[in-house]
């Protein structure tokens, strides 16, 4: 396998941006295949899948990032994007990057009521948009949201019939050869911005390049990924694990990246057959699925099984890996704040997690550290290292609040840890307290009791636990149908809105 890119300074040479990364993949191999879609595309944004060679993702990253310039947004402005799992949101992403912007992800199933309270957070320049995902038109949504962001002065989108006041973008695949980016990209500054909710609200959290390279490698490391690796995945993009396990490994493997939009198991099952791909990324409670049901077994190329856990403290008592031959990789995620990876032994189990430094990878004599774990005296676990982003949560310079602060003490995850005194590993044991995880999106439990106030008296919205999300939302309504109604007039997340649907004796 080549030597990993060392994303820090040193005196190997300069710290590295994403685009540089991308860059040497278009030297090396500019005919090979860089990026494909989804076969159910048409379903769910209504265009035809494609795919793209790095020469051909070159120019339309080149072409994107030109119209970004030309439109006025200067180095530094904040894009947001919303879009589906396709290869619109990669190039997109790095078209931005390359034009010295910030890309803010925005979950796709934030309606109006949280965009527009993430777009005037973060004070964003623009948004890009797709014309619908699924059933959802999520132009008008991108509109209607730009309305209230005082800040917004470009709403952009990809598609078909696109809305009056909605300007169009396309994927260009030539023309575009000498365009130059207006300046060198710094690698300190920030290059994506998502979102944590935590029991004191909802944060920002910015990542520069460095930081985001050092959340990659401590996938690609740790699950052994060699070079030129086909990966599948089929994580949202809209958090720093699934852009780092997926667009970043991507980058460092210098690979194909095949995108699946979650979750149509079905079409998943086809598409790794039909893809044959060397590692797949999923959520961690789906790949046994994926085994039971035989599909991995229709891909004789699969070696690598990339598991991401937003639920950590389920990961000890998973049950044993079950497919010979495919190694298993589960990566513990912990909001906005941060993740590690753990490869399984060949018994299939998971591998204890010691305290203290963190090795990519960890069973490698002399691996470079790339965190840190500590068990707080508050009995928690916090994190620290290169991929952590401590402006999120530390108070920043007050003239430019999207530079990284320099306190360089651990970020409390709020997961509850204690260290066996048996073995020595660290055990997680709770979820952080107030917030509540459906799926990967996270919700203060006080704001469940505050929405549900915002309707008929006797109306009550609660989380319940659920084998696969963690958690599920249930509301009970004396009319259930107008709660649903009242919630979606409210701009909130369907999964609120839903947690009201009519079900079965």
């Amino acid at each position: 396998m080549q030597t990993a890119p060392n994303p820090s300074a040193s005196a190997a040479g300069p710290a590295l941006t994403l685009d540089d990364l991308f860059r040497r993949t278009i030297l090396r191999q500019p005919d090979a295949v860089a990026l494909a879609d989804p076969p159910n595309k048409p379903r769910v944004t209504g265009q035809p899948p494609r795919s793209l060679t790095f020469a051909e993702a070159d120019q339309a990253v080149s072409a994107l990032a030109a119209r970004f310039v030309e439109a006025g947004l200067p180095p530094g402005s904040i894009v947001a994007v919303q879009m589906p799992n396709t290869i619109e949101f990669v190039l997109t992403t790095l078209a931005a990057i390359r034009a010295g912007l910030v890309v803010a992800l925005l979950p796709q199933l934030w309606r109006q009521s949280d965009l527009t309270d993430a777009l005037n957070r973060i004070g964003a320049r623009a948004i890009v948009g797709i014309g619908r995902i699924d059933i959802v038109d999520h132009a008008d949504l991108a509109r209607n949201a730009a309305a209230e962001a005082f800040s917004i002065r470009h709403v952009f989108g990809f598609g078909d019939d696109l809305p009056e006041g909605m300007e169009p973008l396309a994927i260009v695949t030539s023309g575009m050869n000498g365009w130059l980016p207006p300046a060198p990209l710094d690698p300190r500054r920030p290059a994506i911005v998502t979102f944590d909710m935590t029991p004191e609200g909802l944060r920002a959290v910015p990542r520069n390049h460095v930081q985001l390279i050092a959340g990659g490698l401590a996938v690609f490391l740790e699950s052994g990924l060699p070079q030129g690796t086909r990966l599948l995945s089929a994580m949202a993009p809209a958090s720093f694990a699934a852009f780092a396990a997926s667009v970043v490994t991507w980058l460092l493997c210098g690979g194909a990246l095949a995108l699946h939009h979650p979750a149509d198991l079905p079409v998943l099952e086809s598409q790794i057959a039909a893809d044959d791909p060397a590692a797949l990324v999923v959520p961690a409670l789906l790949a046994p699925r994926l085994a039971e049901s035989g599909a991995l077994a229709r891909a004789p190329s699969l070696r690598h099984v990339i598991g991401m856990w937003r639920t950590p403290d389920r990961v000890a008592g998973s049950d044993d890996w079950p497919v010979g031959g495919v190694a298993m990789t589960d990566v513990y995620l912990f909001g906005e704040i941060g993740l590690f990876a753990a490869r399984r032994g060949d018994d299939g189990t998971p591998s204890p997690i010691l305290p203290g430094p963190l090795n990519a990878p960890r069973a490698a004599p002399g691996a470079p550290t790339i965190g840190e774990l500590v068990v707080t005296t508050n009995g928690t676990l916090a994190l620290r290292g290169a991929m952590v982003s401590p402006a999120a949560y530390r108070a920043p310079p007050a003239d430019d609040p999207l530079m990284e602060a320099t306190a360089s003490d651990a970020i409390d995850t709020g997961y509850a840890a204690r260290i066996d005194r048996t073995t020595g590993a660290l055990v997680l044991t709770a979820p952080p307290a107030g917030v509540v995880a459906v799926g990967g999106y996270r919700f203060r439990a006080q704001d469940l009791d505050a929405w549900a106030g915002n309707l008929a008296p006797g109306t009550t919205l609660t989380a319940l636990p659920d084998p696969l999300n963690g958690f599920r939302l249930a509301g009970r309504a004396h009319d259930n149908r107008r709660a649903r109604e009242a919630l979606g007039e409210l701009g909130l997340n369907p999964l609120m809105v839903e947690a009201f649907r009519e079900r079965s004796a």
